[in-house]
């Protein structure tokens, strides 16, 4: 076959304070910056599902049509511009024709300052100009706030399985052999869908832990010969709209076996609502314990700064774990990512040995949040270009502009230019931060970090500073949810917390 491939990812926090511009897709924020063309094919070794699909068809003897792959980080909307700019390039190769089947990269939880529902809309426009019986494989990310039309329209959609993401080119290597099998059988498979009653917390859906592990274990032992596909999205709560939520869904050729996939796995997260809930400890809660536990601990603390991670939206510079460290005596500490390119461009005209004096982060505009005002030593100066050496994106090159490492007493704060997550160690080294040899580690991050940092942690504490992203999603000032759906597990319905008694 020659099949035309194209990838288009964002996750959408429609709470978060700062949207998607084209901008933020040519820099990739932690993807991999926009390609086009043959530039794609380069994705062929990196862990992104384009990367796994790529290697899986060439190793089957198809020809690939590269079109476009662009991927920014979570925020809030994608603009109209960016949006249309990037999905048209899509919509143009798919109007010229050429090819026998296509397949997209895709995340699920994009919202645009004009559509709900970004992929969907997508995939109904190609759909419109490729007609019904053209393949159509979509590869989704685990936070895929899954709807109906984007099933109405697509022949088959495979999430990944892992999170923090490992999975990701494995997922596209899975969406190609859907592809095989579609094409073998000549005929479309039956897809059944079933949509969760309540959100699950994101810091609840790492497969690393209970109860998601469980869940995909299940998951994999029900998928055989009869059963082409199945997957299960937790969802990502944070995306203000009636579809919003966990969804299990599986194809097949036969319905039945389709349906008894999909109510196998439902019934299993129906029945175990209770144990997707999360507890959270405050910022001073936080530094104290780790702290505490750092005194006789032989590897560093990690504390979860979830709430400003810049994966679901947060912009990465909120200041109330910096300021609860300080308020506590934390010594030999380290704070990453601090997303303030003002302070870092001043650092590096005042040089490496100097004292600055400056307001530093604290942009949320999220109650509780301000910019710390104190005078801080630059300890350490780098032009912010790094390799991605752990799990996620081995051997990616990464960019964060100009970076300076700014001490204040016994805390250390990498500062960048570009706004990315913590979900590598060498975003610590790249601001002069050894984060093996620190006692306490603040990561801007809320399960990515655990792929690459886990193994160097004495412990996990996760905390609730003050931030844009809600981990607690029954938190969030919803409008448009599902009126039936719980904002948290065992929680209220979104119509009983609006429900006015006169």
């Amino acid at each position: 076959m020659k099949i035309l491939i194209a990838g288009f990812q964002h996750e959408t926090n429609t709470f978060a304070p700062t949207k998607a511009s084209y901008t933020s897709f040519v820099q990739g924020e932690g993807f991999p910056p926009l390609a086009r063309g043959a530039d794609v094919m380069a994705l062929r070794d990196v862990n992104v599902p384009i990367g796994g699909f790529i290697k899986a068809a060439q190793a089957c003897g198809h020809d690939l049509l590269p079109v476009i792959w662009a991927g920014a980080s979570a925020s809030a909307h994608v603009t109209t511009d960016a949006f249309e700019r990037i999905g048209g390039e899509i919509l143009e190769a798919v109007a010229q024709g050429g090819f026998d089947a296509i397949y997209l990269d895709l995340h699920g939880a994009m919202v645009t300052e004009q559509f709900d529902d970004g992929e969907g809309e997508i995939l109904e426009r190609v759909r419109r100009i490729v007609g019904g019986d053209m393949p159509v494989v979509v590869s989704l990310d685990l936070h895929a706030n899954v709807t109906e039309r984007m099933v109405k329209h697509a022949s088959a959609l495979v999430a990944y399985r892992t999170y923090p993401h490992v999975d990701m080119a494995e997922t596209g290597e899975r969406a190609a052999r859907i592809l095989e099998r579609l094409v073998a059988e000549g005929r479309p498979l039956h897809c059944a869908l079933r949509r969760a009653p309540f959100l699950i917390p994101v810091n609840g859906m790492c497969t690393l832990v209970q109860p998601a592990r469980d869940m995909y274990g299940l998951l994999a032992a029900l998928e055989d010969d009869a059963v082409v596909s199945l997957s299960f999205a937790p969802g990502f709560p944070a995306a203000d709209f009636p579809e919003c939520g966990p969804t299990v869904w599986a194809y097949s050729f036969s319905k039945a076996d389709a349906d008894r996939a999909a109510d196998a796995l439902f019934s299993k997260l129906a029945g175990e609502e209770a144990r997707w809930d999360v507890p959270f400890l405050t910022p001073d809660q936080a530094a104290r314990e780790a702290i505490e536990v750092s005194r006789t601990a032989a590897k560093p603390v990690i504390v979860a700064d979830t709430q400003d991670n810049p994966g679901v939206g947060g912009d990465s510079n909120t200041m109330g774990m910096v300021r609860a460290l300080l308020r506590n005596g934390a010594t030999n500490a380290a704070v990453g990512v601090i997303w303030d390119a003002d302070a870092a461009a001043a650092a590096h005209r005042a040089g490496v040995g100097a004292r600055i004096s400056l307001p530093l982060g604290g942009r949320s505009r999220v109650p509780g949040d301000a910019p710390l005002e104190a005078v801080f030593e630059v300890e350490h100066l780098s032009d912010g270009r790094f390799r991605f050496d752990g799990p996620m994106l081995n051997g990616m090159q990464g960019e964060l502009g100009q970076v300076a490492c700014l001490r204040v007493e016994g805390v250390r704060i990498a500062v960048s230019s570009i706004k990315m997550q913590v979900f590598d160690r060498n975003l610590f080294r790249v601001a002069g931060i050894e984060p093996e040899q620190m006692k306490i580690l603040v990561l801007k991050s809320s399960v990515h970090f655990r792929a690459d940092f886990e193994a160097i942690a004495d412990a996990i504490l996760v905390a609730k500073a003050p931030g844009p992203m809600a981990a607690d999603p029954a938190d969030l000032p919803w409008q448009r949810l599902h009126p039936d759906i719980r904002v948290r597990p065992m929680g209220p319905s979104f119509e009983s917390l609006h429900t006015v008694t006169l």
